[in-house]
């Protein structure tokens, strides 16, 4: 056997192509034996090979080559020109003034976003397509025991259909059979009369025969006179039989099958995060709006001057805040005082949120969280000043802002107090938000909802920051108000509940701005949040 063909073969020197690999060319990425690495030397001398044993191949870095001078590798890096720049490029004015970095230290910070963007595809995005395609397999299989539960329906609803029609079939025969016996019967009766009459007919001709033949006179004179009797034909009897109508059948009079509908939906599918539940990977079940709102709990939080912000940590506790600097920790079932915390400022909270972890965020001047019950600024401003905040499905921060002049608005996502995006104008560069926006928070499928009271809107953008619609309300509003929304919330169906503090109701839309009904006879509603079973929490003034 051919050692270089062996699929056991060791791996071979790419020159000599017969002595085995002890050697490797990180520059030139070629497997070289001993004897060989003199002659790969000599047949390219403007390459600076860096020659190691195999074991240590790829562990040489290869720097950029300058793209105005080809023989040179670059180990500084111009930020202004975001170009790789070698020993001449540096020594010439061309970077003058420009900040360096060393090529090593920019490729680390490239690494370091690479390894965390794999480390999302691999943890994350990956594993996310992995149930998505398990979904899609589970309803193909869903979907033929569907079908084949649809055809067994339709055959026994044939096999009904036949025994129906075989009834009916054998009842109109048998009606026939007893119309014809009936008629049979009536023209059997009359013909028995009229065979009477004849014979009758016969025995008075015999009997006038005789008289006529007779000599004797007097016979003449008495015979009967009956013979006029006859003389008045019998009536006619006619009969019809019944003419069989068939009916031209249609198939959809029969059965029918509704037509199909195949819809793909852009926000379908939502991005799960890293930390499963138990009940990860399964859609939640589809809950039915309650024709009548419930009471369940309801707390005196004694704030003398309106309660405007309600934010939910549990099932049985709920942060709130007034008009004062405090917030205030309740629980829900036994409606008492667990703790309060006063702001860091003095000032009045503008907004508060619940992170994933269960630690308190405000709004002030800064952005502030709370752990531990101590107060930790974690975003401060400048020529801006945070309104709303929610905390996000992946652990961001989505803060509502206004600039000092009181003309722009935005919202800005943080992670670990790095602003990572900005959303402020729509696709033709118009402002997406008035210049009164009140509340924020993120849907299940990752869009993202602002109340704009300014604006009389609700103003939904997709996760990209793309706008997706503007609600404006719902005609007949149960006051006849103008749509003034505040505290907004989702639930775990995607849909949207706002607070209208005109109409004094809550609206409840669906995750693509379609009205579905109103929570009514909340008298000014403002806060508003939900707990994990889909209770709506509400406060009002």
């Amino acid at each position: 056997m051919d050692p270089r063909t062996s699929a056991q073969d060791v791996m071979r020197c790419d020159l000599c192509e017969t002595a085995v690999v002890q050697m490797h060319c990180d520059t030139c990425l070629v497997n070289l034996c001993k004897a060989c690495v003199g002659e790969h030397f000599s047949a390219d001398l403007s390459k600076p090979h860096k020659i190691v044993h195999f074991k240590d191949k790829k562990s040489t870095l290869i720097h950029p080559r300058c793209t105005s001078h080809d023989e040179e590798m670059c180990e500084m890096f111009c930020t202004h020109c975001d170009v790789p720049i070698c020993s001449i490029c540096l020594a010439s004015d061309q970077h003058l003034g420009h900040k360096l970095v060393r090529v090593l230290e920019i490729r680390d910070k490239k690494r370091d976003k690479l390894i965390k963007k794999q480390t999302e595809l691999k943890e994350k995005i990956y594993p996310n397509y992995q149930d998505i395609a398990s979904d899609v397999q589970n309803r193909m299989s869903q979907l033929e025991k569907e079908y084949g539960d649809l055809s067994t329906a339709i055959t026994k609803h044939g096999e009904d259909w036949h025994r129906e029609i075989d009834k009916l079939v054998k009842k109109l025969k048998a009606e026939v059979d007893e119309m014809k016996n009936t008629q049979l019967q009536t023209l059997q009766k009359h013909l028995d009369e009229i065979n009477k009459t004849m014979s009758d007919i016969k025995d008075e001709i015999n009997s006038v025969d005789s008289v006529l033949e007779s000599t004797d006179i007097s016979s003449l004179f008495s015979l009967p006179s009956t013979l006029d009797r006859y003389t008045n034909l019998p009536r006619k009897i006619t009969v019809s039989i019944p003419k069989f109508i068939p009916k031209k059948l249609q198939a959809d009079q029969l059965f029918s099958l509704k037509t199909i509908s195949i819809k793909s939906d852009e926000y379908g599918y939502s991005m799960k995060t890293t930390q499963k539940s138990p009940e990860a990977g399964s859609s939640p079940p589809v809950k039915q709006l309650l024709d009548e709102p419930e009471i369940v709990a309801t707390i005196d939080t004694e704030y003398h001057f309106g309660l405007y912000n309600v934010a939910s940590v549990s099932d049985e506790e709920i942060w709130t805040r007034g008009n004062d600097n405090t917030m205030k920790l309740y629980s829900i079932n036994q409606g008492s005082l667990l703790k309060s915390i006063t702001t860091k400022s003095g000032n009045t909270p503008r907004d508060i949120a619940v992170t994933k972890s269960g630690d308190l965020v405000y709004t002030d001047d800064t952005v502030n969280i709370v752990k531990n019950e101590k107060i930790e600024e974690v975003i401060r401003l400048q020529n801006w000043r945070p309104k709303g905040v929610c905390s996000t499905s992946s652990g961001d921060l989505l803060v509502t802002m206004i600039s000092d002049d009181k003309k722009l608005t935005k919202v800005v996502r943080y992670s670990c107090s790095t602003d990572e995006q900005t959303i402020q104008f729509d696709d033709k560069n118009k402002p997406l938000y008035s210049s009164d926006t009140r509340y924020i928070t993120e849907n299940r499928n990752l869009d993202i909802c602002v109340s704009d009271s300014g604006a009389k809107a609700v103003v939904v953008v997709n996760q990209a920051g793309k706008l997706r619609f503007r609600y404006t309300g719902h005609t007949p509003a149960p006051k006849n108000q103008p749509f003034n929304p505040r505290g907004i919330t989702t639930d775990s169906q995607s849909h949207i509940l706002t607070a209208d503090y005109n109409n004094e109701c809550v609206h409840i839309i669906d995750q693509d701005g379609q009205f579905l009904r109103y929570i009514d006879h909340v008298l000014f509603p403002w806060g508003l949040c939900l707990d994990t079973n889909d209770l709506k929490v509400m406060d009002c003034v």
